[in-house]
């Protein structure tokens, strides 16, 4: 009976976070609705929710091929952002003056502002798919690349040494010990990378291209077809979404500890 009432418990627990977040999404769209049809905002600024569902499904098609290449641009560099990240933040941790070279200047790479490098980005490599790429690796590297330095240098001192001292190798301890304790940071580090990887590409579109979400926003801007501008917003939150939920599936799979964690809190 008492197994009984908590999975009961848990199962309502479940249907709340589903459902609170999406009543309070349903409210603000009514809001938003409301706002626009008893014109405190002026329409031609701000498009009601169903004008921009209407954008949607009119170009749909346009769109479809638009968001393909955006994906496309953001997988890779955040792929590659991902690989960079993460043979650095292991180098920094493998050898202090490394560390000591590197941290500053990673630091620094997350000054410059990218809507400034992707410019020169588009002048160096052109219009085509290499610069929105390499504004996508500069968006990522820095989240996967401090969170699993950070993630690697919290492993217990201690637990190192139990392990030297039983003659295992910096391979094995790097594997079994280092690895499983920094992988919740590094997840936590590429959620973020994620949501950076579909805004970077859209940013670089912006500024030259032939396919892509930021160049469909920019022609749409230039005839001031507002519903469409936010067909775009929406979308770009889409993927987004989508892709930290990709991110959660590879954390599921990889960390099976942690599902057997989930398990024993239901039970």
């Amino acid at each position: 009976m008492a197994r009984t009432g908590k999975a009961e418990w848990g199962v309502r627990l479940r249907r709340r976070d589903v459902l609170v977040p999406l009543a309070t999404a349903a409210l603000v769209l009514v809001a938003w609705q409301l706002v626009v049809v008893f014109g405190i905002v002026p329409n031609f600024l701000l498009p009601s929710p169903t004008q921009v569902v209407s954008a949607i499904v009119e170009d749909a098609g346009l769109l479809a091929q638009h968001s393909a290449s955006t994906v496309v641009e953001a997988l890779l560099g955040l792929v590659i952002g991902v690989v960079v990240g993460s043979l650095v933040a292991v180098a920094m941790d493998r050898f202090e003056g490394v560390a000591l070279a590197l941290r500053p200047l990673v630091t620094v790479s997350q000054t410059i502002p990218t809507i400034a490098i992707a410019p020169l980005l588009v002048l160096w490599f052109g219009y085509g798919l290499l610069p929105k790429v390499v504004l996508v690796i500069i968006s990522t590297f820095f989240p996967i690349t401090v969170s699993l330095y950070a993630g690697l240098s919290s492993v217990d001192s201690d637990l190192i040494d139990l392990m030297r001292t039983m003659g295992a190798s910096r391979w094995q301890i790097f594997w079994q010990a280092k690895m499983p304790a920094a992988l919740d940071q590094f997840f936590s580090g590429l959620r973020i990378s994620a949501t950076y990887a579909i805004v970077g590409a859209v940013i670089a579109e912006w500024l030259g291209g032939f396919a892509g979400l930021g160049v469909y926003m920019t022609r749409v801007r230039k005839s001031f077809s507002y519903d469409r501008m936010f067909a775009v917003i929406v979308l770009i939150s889409v993927l987004s979404l989508a892709l930290m939920g990709l991110v959660d599936l590879i954390q599921h799979i990889a960390m099976p500890w942690k599902r057997a964690e989930g398990n024993s809190n239901h039970d």
